[in-house]
């Protein structure tokens, strides 16, 4: 089992997986992967509030989501901008009810919302994350 805060050794995405422990964690990575045609690129963050080894997704240059390894789940980092505000306020009503806790009770700073969302199954929270992507893709109307 490696140590995700090994700075000197830097994890596979298999050697991820086999620490978070849940199948989830790949279905996820796997269809952020298909979805929207960019892989993850495995990186150290020596961040005071979250040091270790997390996974980032980008396409054309803009973030994703950051994905933050646990054991036996993960954390999902989405940013919701300025520009992706509206759009998702426009979406919550449909998402659930966790999703909507979560957007509610984080704090905005420099015009930006951090969502830390954590993932432990392929529930509707699952489905909603998926959601805020395609809104940070541009593909909002895009089911």
């Amino acid at each position: 089992m490696i140590n995700i805060r090994d700075k000197g050794h830097c994890p596979t995405l298999e050697e991820i997986a086999e620490y978070v422990q849940t199948p989830v964690f790949a279905a996820f990575c796997g269809e952020i992967k298909e979805t929207f045609g960019c892989g993850g690129k495995i990186e150290y963050s020596a961040c005071s509030m979250e040091p270790g080894w997390n996974i980032k997704f980008k396409k054309a240059g803009k973030s994703l989501c950051t994905i933050y390894p646990r054991e036996s789940y993960f954390t999902v980092m989405v940013v919701i901008g300025q520009k992706e505000k509206a759009s998702t306020e426009m979406l919550l009503p449909e998402c659930c009810t966790e999703l909507r806790g979560i957007y509610e009770n984080t704090r905005e700073g420099n015009g930006q919302k951090w969502l830390m969302i954590d993932l432990e199954g392929r529930d509707e929270l699952y489905h909603n994350v998926f959601l805020l992507l395609k809104i940070r893709r541009g593909e909002a109307g895009k089911r």
